[in-house]
């Protein structure tokens, strides 16, 4: 089960990058996850954890922007697929399969997240409503992943 969660929170990283990566310093901040074996235990840090956040945050108001760029973009497209292969990584442990899981989850979520918002926004007759519901999936879906590790 825990490689079905590395593949889903690839998948949030594809809809927002950064969404994952706090969300799971959240947990190791609070002590959900156990993240002291790992080479990246600071993630857990209160420290980690304002940056991330704030990081996420940021990313959720310039995702509303009209001049931020598309997520299929190289830089975009490829900084998802790295955030999500780490996610991946942190939450399963196995930095292997883990990381593989994450970054495959991060090429459906960008992919699928892209074609689902612009449908959605045609259905709304906007964009706004479509990214809004995207922001809320991304961040309660993280949040989910890294509670139920």
């Amino acid at each position: 089960m825990l490689y079905v969660f590395a593949l889903l929170i690839g998948v949030v990283a594809g809809l927002r990058a950064m969404t994952p990566l706090a969300a799971i310093s959240l947990a190791a901040w609070l002590g959900w996850i156990d993240l002291s074996a790992s080479p990246l235990s600071f993630v857990g840090h209160i420290i980690t954890l304002v940056v991330l956040a704030l990081l996420a945050i940021a990313e959720l108001v310039t995702d509303q922007l009209p001049n931020t760029p598309s997520r299929k973009v190289a830089i975009q497209f490829g900084t998802r697929i790295v955030v999500g292969a780490l996610a991946g990584g942190l939450l399963t442990g196995d930095w292997i399969i883990g990381a593989i899981l994450g970054a495959i989850g991060a090429v459906i979520g960008t992919l699928a997240g892209a074609e689902l918002r612009s449908r959605l926004a045609k259905a709304f007759g906007r964009d706004l409503p479509a990214a809004l519901l995207e922001d809320a999936v991304a961040v309660l879906g993280a949040i989910l992943l890294v509670y139920l590790v």
